[in-house]
Parts: structure tokens; sequence; C-alpha cells
């Protein structure tokens, strides 16, 4: 080496350089150096360019002080070969267009610049590998143009393969070999420069903040390119997003702050629900097509892998990054709820076979469990979740109600203050724009009318020694929503009476009837202490209701079931507080079933009420008489028909007699004009009706054939609906009937003429119920010559067979079916809120009279009436959500 001659470094040839040896290379580059770096700067030849590059990086980049490379070498070198590569991409791209087999110079062109391109990346590559090879550890400072330059070429560089297609207008196979150099050498440049990157050293105690941003800066070029090669190369996108996290984690203490953790998280879902779809997809084909391919199979597992792999790369990204998530629960909420949209039951899901439904829910659904869990004690999440002002849409509604029922299930095992979080709804200065996660649940659960009403079945729970069985979405909910009753913290008992009996006010019935099957169990869990003062809640709070409303009838409905879990000493002290010999009562022991009762005090009450009840009726005829006394006669008739329906046998003939006589007597004031015109006579009627019919042997034939007149009036004019199910639910008790000749002329047709006229009927309640009730007549009656009269129609006939033979009207697939729900569920669903408060009144039972027609309270006056009739009304009571002692809910007491 020592005598090879000295040559000016000036007047050496490029070409010449590249033969030179490593020593005159290390003794030269003081002055070679920066003559090549001027040409480098000034030269207008992209090969030129190129070749300069190459010998720098090559021959001189060893000898350089790796300490310096970034003033010395990369801050003058790569600004220069990002325009470069950005020209020759614009040049490539101009001329694309132009590409066809038979123009040979635009082909040559395009390939000329592509083989550069691909030479410059591969440079660049070698680049990178000297840094890494030349430092055990890196310090960001000393190469900080080289990562952001480089990423910049990537990118360009991945940007341009995936759009070739287009961009190469159908003539891609003439360069496509070019592209797949060009996609490979990017590939191995990341590649390294992931690998230089690894090894950055950050000190978190020296705050330097051009390394920080940089390192984000860095995060975030990668995060692009994820977005651009994610259809590209799956391993190679999941390599990517696997560098990312390991980086973002490595330095978390130093750019936790700096990280845009919204965009990371929005990515990564964005990938993760891509990922999802694609499986379902390829596990949709597999089911259509029947046979089972392992090049599909292969891809679907492959597919079903990557899930999995970015739902544990969001579930390890949101633990390191816990408290940065605030602005991106929306995210990860909306993320839940799609996935959860196109997988069965949902009715919006594809259809996929049951292994792969398994294979799916096992491989990657599991890892959004631990996700939920460890969002619980994010307030932010909790506050996206419970929104009040939530508005999804229809395929949204049924996640939903899934999410809620999975965060119910999770927080008995979280602490106190989670759980008050979530629970707690009048306690935080948030809670005007959000809900407690009970009465979220109940309003979530009535959105899902399509998959109720179909209804959809759910993985269900195994029972002891039992298979497991798929269970609807009401048992799945009240299921679950009674296992986390059991274990409700007593703190939170306000909150859950509260959210009880909102729901059992609901308007919407299965809410309301969800809400009850949870009180029920709440009785039955309860200490009978609880059970009795919940029965006395209801019964005070029925008894204050101002007028007939749907909340009434869901208050009686539920003391009703209640009343059954009552211990007797509980059932005596009620009677007492309650007593059936006062008239007062009588509105309350009309929901009373007599079967809850002990044989002793059945007989007891029911004699007391059937007392108390036909003298209300007997002071009725003794009276003047007005429509505006009906009320208190319809509730009298309410309260027999109550003890005729649970305790007819508890009756001696006496009362028996007496009940006969007075509904006898009542029934000479009805006529047709008025039950067709007035709503307490309507109720009237349709008490009375039932009342007959349990004592129809013994009524007076010539009422019976009154009664069969007024019917057959009654349904020439088309009465509302509930009168004409009221003539239905009265026809079996005639087939216990036998009616005496005298009078069969009279009665025999008009009662084919009202089976007839009913089974006609085109309202789907009222045929269903009258072809039940004709099924109960036509076995009974023993005058069968009247059954073929009343199928004088073929549509009567056809009915009335298809009905015995259960057969169905209308053959619909399951698919068809699932579509029908679906647009019924899109049609009649509406916000609750656009719901008015006249809307959702029953029409007024009160008779027409010329003074001014009484108005129902509104509902915030009916929340007021019911709230006084705990808090002040009655003292007594504990208040409604008054803390309840804890041992109330240690276990049952019978």
């Amino acid at each position: 080496m020592s005598q090879e001659r000295a040559v000016p470094a000036s007047s050496v040839p490029l070409e010449e350089l590249s033969s030179w040896s490593e020593e005159l290379c290390r003794r030269e580059l003081p002055s070679v150096v920066p003559r090549l770096l001027s040409m480098y700067q000034h030269s207008e030849s992209w090969i030129e360019n190129v070749q300069i590059l190459k010998i720098i990086i090559e021959m001189f980049l060893p000898h350089m002080n790796h300490l310096t490379l970034e003033q010395t070498f990369f801050s003058q070198v790569l600004p220069k070969t990002v325009k470069l590569f950005d020209d020759m991409m614009y040049e490539l791209t101009s001329q694309a267009s132009g590409l066809s087999s038979q123009n040979l110079e635009i082909q040559t062109t395009l390939r000329n610049i592509l083989q550069t391109m691909v030479q410059v990346l591969g440079v660049l590559t070698g680049c990178v590998q000297h840094v890494c090879a030349t430092q055990e550890s890196v310090i960001l400072e000393s190469i900080h143009s080289l990562p952001s330059s480089v990423l910049h070429i990537i990118k360009s560089t991945f940007v341009h393969c995936k759009n070739s297609e287009s961009v190469y207008s159908g003539h891609l196979h003439l360069v496509s070999d070019l592209l797949q150099a060009l996609f490979k050498e990017a590939y191995a440049l990341q590649k390294q420069l992931m690998e230089l990157l690894d090894m950055v050293c950050m000190d978190p105690l020296v705050d330097e903040t051009a390394d920080i941003l940089n390192m984000v800066l860095v995060i975030h070029s990668l995060l692009d390119i994820c977005s651009v090669i994610s259809s590209m190369d799956q391993a190679f996108h999941a390599n990517t997003w696997k560098f990312i996290i390991k980086q973002s984690v490595k330095h978390q203490s130093i750019i936790k702050s700096q990280l845009k953790h919204k965009d990371i998280i929005a990515s990564l879902c964005e990938d993760t629900i891509f990922s999802f779809h694609s499986c379902l997809q390829l596990a949709e084909q597999m089911t259509q097509s029947d046979t089972q391919d392992n090049a599909d199979y292969r891809l679907f597992r492959k597919t079903l892998k990557l899930c999995r792999f970015f739902a544990n790369s969001l579930l390890h990204y949101t633990k390191e990054f816990h408290p940065f998530l605030s602005d991106s629960c929306c995210i990860l909420h909306q993320l839940y709820l799609q996935i959860y949209s196109k997988f069965p039951p949902s009715l919006y899901a594809v259809r996929v076979s049951k292994a792969h439904q398994e294979e799916i829910a096992g491989t990657f659904l599991v890892t959004l469990d631990p996700l939920i869990s460890q969002l619980l004690a994010c307030q932010p999440f909790m506050q996206v979740v419970l929104d009040r002002k939530i508005d999804l849409p229809c395929e949204l509604q049924f996640p939903q109600c899934l999410l809620l029922v999975v965060v119910m299930d999770k927080l008995p095992s979280q602490p106190v203050d989670v759980q008050t979080l979530w629970c707690a709804e009048s306690q935080l200065s948030e809670s005007a724009t959000r809900i407690s996660l009970l009465k979220a649940i109940f309003y979530s659960f009535e959105q899902c009318s399509g998959e109720l009403s179909l209804p959809v079945h759910l993985q269900g729970v195994e029972s002891k020694g039992q298979a497991e069985v798929a269970v609807t979405l009401y048992q799945h909910v009240c299921v679950h929503l009674c296992t986390f009753i059991t274990s409700f913290h007593p703190s939170l008992f306000p909150e859950l009476d509260a959210a009880l009996l909102d729901a059992v006010l609901s308007s919407k019935m299965i809410t309301s009837l969800l809400a009850m099957d949870a009180w029920c169990f709440l009785a039955r869990y309860g200490t009978a202490e609880l059970c009795a003062h919940h029965v006395t809640l209801v019964a005070h709070l029925i008894k204050s209701c101002p007028a007939e409303c749907y909340q009434l009838i869901n208050l009686s409905i539920l003391l009703k079931r209640l009343f059954f879990f009552m211990a007797p000493p509980h059932q005596v002290e009620f009677i007492q507080k309650f007593s059936p010999k006062e008239a007062e009562n009588l509105p309350l022991w009309q929901y009373i079933s007599f079967q809850a009762f002990s044989a002793e005090l059945r007989k007891q009450t029911a004699h007391e009420v059937t007392k108390v009840g036909t003298a209300q009726c007997r002071k009725w005829l003794g009276s003047s008489r007005t429509l505006e006394e009906l009320e208190s006669l319809n509730i009298a008739l309410s309260a027999l028909l109550a003890v005729c329906n649970s305790a007819s046998e508890a009756l001696d003939i006496g009362q028996q007699t007496e009940v006969i006589e007075v509904a006898s007597q009542l029934w000479v004031f009805l006529n047709v004009k008025q039950v067709t015109s007035q709503p307490y006579v309507q109720q009237t009627f349709s008490l009375l009706l039932p009342l007959l019919g349990f004592f129809v042997p013994t009524v007076d034939p010539q009422l019976i054939s009154q009664v069969v007149t007024l019917q057959t009036s009654l349904l020439k004019l088309e009465p509302p609906d509930h009168v004409r199910l009221a003539i239905v639910d009265f026809v079996p008790s005639l087939g216990r009937l036998f009616i005496p000749k005298a009078i069969q002329d009279k009665i025999l047709p008009s009662l084919s003429y009202i089976l007839a006229l009913l089974l006609a009927d085109r309202n789907w309640l009222v045929e269903q119920h009258t072809l039940e009730a004709f099924t109960q007549f036509a076995e009974g009656t023993n005058h069968e010559e009247i059954v073929p009269q009343c199928l004088s129609s073929e549509e009567a006939k056809n009915k009335v067979v298809a009905f015995l033979e259960k057969a169905r009207f209308v053959d619909e697939t399951e698919a068809a079916k699932v579509e029908r729900v679906k647009q019924e569920k899109g049609i009649f669903w509406e916000p609750t809120a656009n719901m008015t408060v006249e809307e959702a009144k029953w029409p007024s039972l009160q008779p027409y009279a010329k003074r001014a027609r009484h108005e129902f309270p509104s509902e915030e006056e009916y929340r007021i009436i019911l709230e006084k009739a705990v808090n002040s009304t009655f003292p007594q009571l504990p208040a409604l959500h008054g803390n309840w002692p804890q041992q109330m809910y240690t276990g049952s007491s019978f």
C-alpha cells in the first residue's frame, strides 16, 4: 500500500475511484469526499448521482467518524437523495400512462427509471447496514436525517407498488419484474432500518426534545407505511406493527406524552376489523361451497391468527398507555360493536358454519374480553358506553346490549369505586350526559326488538352435569342480570331499586317484563322482610295512581307476582294493612291472585272481597246509575272477577248466587249504543261477560239469550278490538251450556253468526283467539250441529283446518325470516325520545259528558305522584331509594 502512487483526488474519474483500495480511500477521504459531495449536489444526471452516492457509501462511509456522520454526511446527502427519488417517482408516474408493448421508447425509459430506483434503495440499504455494523448502540442525534429520509422513500415506493395496477393502465406485465425488485429492495431497506432503530438508546433522564420528536416521527411514519402495506404483505404488515408497539413501549417514559395515541389505536382497530372481515369472508366462502379445501382453510387460519395478533397488540398497547386513552374510547367502543355486529347470532352477520364460529370465537374474540376488563376503570370509556344521547344504527344495538352484559358480568370482581363509577348515576358531575349501567341495559335491551322476536340464540351457561344449551337473548340478559343482583354492593342498592322501578314503569312491555323477572328473583333471593317491604311499596304505588295507565297495569302485574313470594305471616300483615273488608282497598285486591294464600286465608279473603264487591255493585244499582259512577262499579266487578279466577272454589253457593244476581241485574242496563260509544261501559261489558261465563250453567237461559243478542248487535257495528276479544273469550263458556229447546231457535243461529263473524275478522289477534275459542267450544258443546254452520265460507274452513293441523300460513325460510325481521326493525324502531307524552298514554276511559274532559297527568306528574306515595303520603315506609340492610341480601328465608 505504501508503494501506491499519490494521485490528485480532484482529477480521478468516478470509474477509477471504484477500484481504490480501502487504505487509499481512508487516506484520501478528507480531499475526495468534499469533491464527491459537491458533485452530488450539482449533478443533474440521475445515473451520475446514483453512481456518486454508491461510491461514497461503499468506498468512504466505512472510514468516516460515526459520531459525526450526521453533520459530515447524512445532512448533506439525504435531502438531495429524497429529492432525486421523488423526481424519478414523478417522472415514472407521469409517463406510465403511455406504456404499451408497441411504444418501446416509453417502455425503455420506464424500465431505466425503475432500475435506477432499485439501485438507490440498494445503496441506502448498504448505508443502514454499515451504521448497524459499526455501533453497538445508536444515539438518535447522530443519525438524525437518516430514519426520516429513508422512511419517506420507503413509503413512496410502497404507495407506487400498491397503485401500480391503475398507474400502468393494464400494461403492468411489461414492468412487473422491476416492480417486484423495487418492492423487495424497499422491504429489505425497511427491515434493515428497523434493526438500526432497535439499537437506538434514549436516556429517560436527559431531556432531548429533538430526539423525542424524531422518535415520535419515526413511529408515526411507520404507522403510515402500515396503512399502505396492509393489503400487500400480511407478514410484513404484522412485523411492522410489532416494531411500532415494541418501540412505543421501549421508549414509553420519554415519548408517551408526544405520541398520537388516538392515531395508533385507530389504525390498529381499522386493521383488526379489516382482518376480521377477511376472515369472515373466507369462512362464508367455505360454508357456501360445502367443501373443505386445504388451501382455503390454511388461508383462513392464517388470517385468523392475524386477527388475534392485532387484538393482542391492541391489548398490549392499551395496557401500557392506559392513562392516554381518553380520546380513543369511542374508537374502542366502535371496534367491539362492529365486530359483534358481523358475527353470529347478529341479524347482520354473514353465514358461517358452527365449527368456524367456534374457531373464530376461541382464537380471536376471546382477546376482546381482557380488553374490556382493562377499560372498566377508564372513566371516558364508561362515559362513551353509557352516553345518554347515544344513537346507534340498528345493526349496532344488539352488540351494545351484549357489551353492557359483559361489563355487568365483570363489575363484581372490580373495586367498589369502579362499580360505583358504572352503577351510580347521581353522584358524578357528568350524570346529566350519561345513565347508570342498569338503566342502560334496560334501554339497550328494548332496542333489540328484532333479535327478541326472531329470536336469536346465544351460548348458554353449563348446568351441573348437563350439556350447554343455547338460550334466547331474553334468557341471556335475564340470567346475567339476576346473577349481577346477587353480587350487588350494598352501597348501590338505591341505584338497583331505582333502575328496576323505572324499567317496570316503562312503556315498552318487554322491558317491563324483564324488570319484573329480575325483581321477582330479588324477592326470592333476598329475605322475607325485603319481599314484604317491596309488596307493600308496590301496593301503595298502585293505590296512588291517579287513573288508568300503562304504569298501573305494569305495577299490578308485579304485585300479583311478588305476592306469591311473601311469607304467610307477612301475608297476614298485608291483609291487616289493606283490609279486603274496606271498599277503598278494592282497587288493590282486583290485582291479587288468591292462589298465593293458604287455603284458610284464601277462603277468608275471597269471602270478604266478594261481600264488599257485591255490596258496591248493589250500591250502584241503588244509586242514580250515572256514567261517572261506573268507575267504582268496574273496580268492584274486577275484584269479583279476580276472586272467580283464582278462588272460585272458596265461594259457597250463597255467594255464587249473589254474584250471579248482581251480574244479571247489571246486564239489564247495557245497550248497544252505550257499549259502542262509552269507554267505561265497554269496560263494564268486558267484565260482566267473564263473570257470567264462570257460572254459565246456572245462569237463566233468558239472560244468556239477551247476552248473545247484544253480542250479535255489537259485532255488526264493528266495536273496538278489546270488546271483540271479550266476546271471543266468552264463547268457550257457551260450550258448557245446554240450551233448552224452547230458545234454541233464538240462540243457536245468533251464536253461529257470532262465530262466523269472528272467524272472518282481519285482526290477527282476534283471529287467533277466535280459533282457540272455537276449538274449545266445538270440543265441549252438546249442540254439534252448530259447528258446520259457523264454517259457511271456504276461507273459515281452511283457517280452522290449518289451526288444528298446526300448519303455517306462510312457509318462510330462515334467511327470509331474518331479512324480514331486519326490515321491520328498521321501519318500526324510533328513539324513545321522539315519543310524546300524549302518544304514550292510553285512551281515556272517562265518559263523554258536557263538562270538561278530565286530562291525565303528564309523565312527570306521574313520577312526582309515585315519589310522594313513598316519601310523603306513606311516611311509615322506608324511602324508595333508601339504604337497605346488607343482611337482606344474604339469602332467602323460605
